[in-house]
């Protein structure tokens, strides 16, 4: 029997929202429509639509956007029992939450089990330090159906050593949720994580941010897809499926992870093996390197 994994990316729209069970019900509606799926990804700082509770919320500066982690035992207690009741394993998207240092954007993964697994993003956006966070020093990867995952949050996408790491540590399947503010930021991210697919011949499972709500928020630019490598047994231009642009929507699909283990051995390109080919060359610049 084949190895497979069903994936739902569910793109999320931020809307403006008058408590915190309002939030909710609008997450269970998104979450319902991927009952087929055993990995659901929501995007980066599915949250924030909390920020407009506060019936001023226009008037404060975005600096203040980390009021957002006082919601932050509601946030896992929501995510703890929807994981459970629905047997699925859920990328909750990203939170802001407070820390001893300040505060984090974090990646919670809910299984059904009770699991509630961290990644602290490691790489922040340069807009990010508006908001006063700090930087995660871990990177783990995390076994689910016998099928190996790692969290990339959208900026960790961009630099290619944080996937590099995570599949070395044996990740099959990478996640990543973002929020990009311009089309130009979706594409670069959209473009980065195929590049992630490709030299590291692994299916990634991308989840943007939709938002139309106006300062002192930002705006979201997205269409969720799930990626794969671009070679014969895989689609020519490496989307599995993609999801309609800046609306609220969500897209399920089934992987095999089979077939990435034979594209890896026979593919056309290697890459996945090659990169580690000719480590002997890269040592000899490596004072070069960053």
């Amino acid at each position: 029997m084949s190895r497979t994994l069903t994936v739902a990316a569910a793109q999320l729209e931020l809307r403006e929202v008058d408590s915190f069970a309002a939030w909710a019900e609008q997450v269970r509606d998104l979450l319902d429509r991927t009952p087929d799926a055993r990995v659901v990804v929501l995007p980066e700082l599915v949250t924030e639509s909390l920020f407009t509770i506060d019936p001023d919320w226009r008037t404060h500066e975005i600096a203040q956007l980390t009021r957002i982690s006082a919601y932050t035992d509601e946030y896992v207690a929501l995510f703890t029992a929807e994981a459970a009741r629905r047997d699925q394993w859920i990328l909750a998207g990203t939170h802001l939450v407070a820390t001893p240092g300040g505060h984090e954007n974090v990646a919670f993964l809910f299984g059904p089990g009770g699991e509630v697994l961290r990644h602290a993003k490691t790489h922040i956006f340069p807009a990010e330090a508006d908001w006063d966070t700090g930087e995660g020093d871990e990177l783990a990867v995390h076994v689910i159906d016998d099928v190996t995952v790692g969290i990339a949050i959208c900026y960790e996408a961009e630099i290619p050593e944080v996937c590099t790491t995570l599949t070395a540590m044996g990740a099959e399947v990478l996640l990543v949720p973002s929020y990009t503010f311009t089309e130009a930021g979706f594409w670069r991210v959209r473009h980065c994580a195929a590049a992630r697919a490709i030299e590291n011949q692994v299916y990634v499972v991308h989840c943007p941010t939709v938002s139309h709500l106006e300062a002192p928020l930002a705006p979201g630019w997205a269409r969720a897809s799930v990626l794969s490598p671009c070679d014969l047994v895989f689609p020519a231009d490496g989307v599995l499926v993609e999801a309609r642009t800046n609306e609220q929507d969500a897209i399920t699909h089934e992987l095999d992870l089979d077939l990435l283990v034979e594209n890896r051995r026979t593919g056309a390109a290697t890459t996945h093996t090659d990169r580690g080919r000719r480590r002997d060359l890269y040592e000899k610049y490596a004072h070069h390197t960053l």
